[in-house]
């Protein structure tokens, strides 16, 4: 919403709740109530809009949630591009993930890697998927958009809860997995430059910094001063963990704060080429310490 507005268009967004609308608003956007699983609603909200960017997503890691996650990723996404084509959208910006290619994927990802999400035993890979196939199929002009680990201002449910943790001292281990870790700013501003170019009918990878979540641990306890571990957990300990705890979670049903998938992307190594994205929308990676400072820096100025 800021990159557009500073690139002089006017925005509507979706919003869920009046809380939203306020945050909407003083950024300079128009909220309209809506929901991707409400197809009423988004004939309503779409009425006499040039371009749609679909930044939605439930990213529910347990195995209780995936009907809901489902019906939000591919239902949400099938039912935004049915109100789009209704209301003769030029431009569908999606926002899909590097997931789309599954973990089952060991080498780095570049646009032309087959995708193997289809078939993944993690439901978060196999709606990513779905839904960058029914973009692809839909007949409206679209770019795909495919981020790595997004890091940055606003996250308060995803990476920040690492953080958040260090913060506490309560980290119970790191991860001996690694990630491609991407400024969520360039990325929005890679897609405002994608619309602007028109660069229809392609997929961009939006990856970062290259770092083991021992590095990113590291980081954030030496610019936090908090002490951190040294070494990295065996993964087989943090499966075992996810493990018991998912079972545990059946009997009391609430959510684990860890669950066998989240355990097996921590676990995983995830390399990202973004040269595509560098050569065709400007777009660039902010190395993890001044993304990390800048993230905190803009927290203690709020606080």
């Amino acid at each position: 919403l800021r990159e557009l507005r500073l690139s002089g268009g006017e925005v509507r967004a979706l919003s869920r709740r009046p809380a939203a609308d306020g945050a909407i608003a003083a950024m300079g956007g128009q909220p309209v109530r809506g929901d991707v699983n409400d197809a009423a609603s988004l004939r309503h909200a779409l009425s006499g809009v040039e371009a749609v960017f679909h930044t939605a997503a439930d990213t529910n890691t347990w195995r209780p949630g995936n009907d809901a996650q489902t019906h939000t990723n591919v239902g949400g996404a099938e039912n935004l591009l049915a109100a789009a084509r209704d209301a003769g959208i030029r431009a569908f910006m999606h926002t899909s993930s590097v997931s789309a290619y599954s973990h089952r994927v060991h080498e780095t990802l570049r646009e032309d890697v087959p995708q193997r999400g289809g078939d993944s035993w993690i439901n978060y890979e196999r709606t990513k998927f779905l839904a960058e196939q029914a973009v692809r199929a839909s007949g409206l002009p679209f770019i795909i958009f495919q981020p790595s680990h997004i890091l940055g201002p606003g996250d308060t449910r995803n990476w920040s809860r690492l953080i958040r943790l260090v913060d506490a001292g309560t980290l119970p281990g790191v991860p001996p997995g690694s990630g491609a870790f991407a400024d969520v700013r360039e990325i929005a501003k890679a897609q405002v430059r994608a619309w602007q170019r028109q660069r229809f009918g392609e997929a961009y990878l939006l990856g970062g910094e290259q770092a083991s979540f021992l590095q990113l641990i590291t980081e954030v306890g030496r610019q936090l001063e908090r002490r951190v571990p040294t070494r990295a957990t065996p993964a087989v300990l943090i499966r075992a963990l996810a493990l018991s705890k998912y079972w545990a979670s059946l009997l009391t049903r609430r959510p684990p704060d860890i669950t066998p998938e989240a355990a097996m992307f921590t676990c995983h190594h995830l390399s990202v080429d973004s040269s595509k994205a560098e050569r065709e929308l400007d777009y660039r990676a902010t190395p993890l310490p001044a993304l990390l400072r800048s993230d905190w820096r803009q927290k203690e100025a709020r606080q």
